[in-house]
């Protein structure tokens, strides 16, 4: 049986890119402007703010967990942020290690952050499946995963990249399980959390190359056409078959960097001719398969 859930995070291909254990103490405030890369963060002990444009604050504790799947800017600080136009202390007391604020006070806050870079081509259409926030409280696998990359991340071990990439991926997928049982906007997870919704989206991964209408979608859903296509779109936040068409598409682009021939991907991908499949791709992606095929040799 298929899982779109972990489909869309292999798709995206995670790679961690930085990773920090950060302690602070008296007032400190950090800000980051569109960074774009992912961002996560574990609190350890104590406590703090962190505040992402366009929304409240957030109030975080020890034993709590965000994931920002695309990063917007934020700032992350004490409870009583330092006076606007004040430049906290920011010191590397070892590498990978820094402390915030006055360095002479107790810290009151202990927390591992990481960013990450996802390699596909399509991350954005991926990402937007994803919450644009995920905060999960008391969860100690996570941190503890966040803990397992921290330490990889310093050490010098034998296929520590391959570790920390699968690392990367279980957090991920972590994340999103317990935030399927969430109240979540429209998307994936909660198309998956619909139990009349979650049998089409794995009809739709499980067999990409079958024959795809409404009607059937809504037949393994057990709903009428009219109410399956409102009810998807109102959960997954788009039209059913323009899902279909950009998973199918993604998968595409992914065959294509392999060097797999057109003609097996139009099959593979539900269409009935490479000309036909070339027409598809080229509509949705802006060149034809040859032209991305060769992009994706060269870079």
């Amino acid at each position: 049986m298929a899982d779109p859930i972990a489909e869309v995070v292999a798709l995206l291909k995670p790679s961690p890119s930085i990773s920090k254990l950060v302690t602070g103490g008296g007032r400190w405030l950090v800000e980051r402007k569109e960074l774009g890369s992912p961002f996560y963060c574990a609190v350890v002990d104590g406590h703090c703010l962190m505040t992402i444009t366009g929304r409240e604050p957030m109030r975080l504790t020890a034993g709590d967990f965000v994931l920002v799947p695309e990063i917007f800017s934020f700032t992350m600080s004490s409870l009583q942020p330092p006076p606007r136009g004040v430049t906290a202390k920011r010191l590397e007391t070892s590498p990978g290690a820094f402390r915030l604020g006055d360095p002479d006070v107790p810290a009151e806050i202990v927390a591992m952050v990481g960013h990450c870079a996802f390699g596909s081509d399509d991350k954005a259409l991926l990402v937007s499946l994803l919450p644009e926030v995920i905060h999960i409280r008391g969860e100690e696998r996570l941190t503890l995963l966040v803990r397992m990359i921290n330490d990889e991340t310093r050490a010098d071990r034998t296929a520590r990249d391959m570790v920390l990439r699968r690392l990367l991926e279980v957090l991920l997928i972590e994340a999103l399980r317990l935030a399927g049982g969430a109240v979540v906007p429209p998307g994936l997870l909660r198309g998956m959390a619909d139990p009349l919704l979650a049998p089409a989206l794995r009809r739709i991964h499980e067999d990409p190359g079958r024959g795809m209408t409404v009607e059937a979608l809504a037949q393994a859903a057990a709903m009428s056409r009219s109410t399956f296509f409102e009810r998807f779109r109102r959960e997954v936040g788009v039209a059913p078959m323009e899902y279909a068409t950009g998973w199918r598409m993604a998968l595409a682009k992914e065959l294509l960097r392999k060097d797999v021939a057109t003609a097996e991907i139009a099959q593979r991908v539900g269409y009935g001719s490479a000309s036909a499949f070339s027409v598809a791709f080229t509509r949705h992606v802006g060149k034809p398969p040859g032209a991305y095929s060769r992009e994706g040799a060269a870079a």
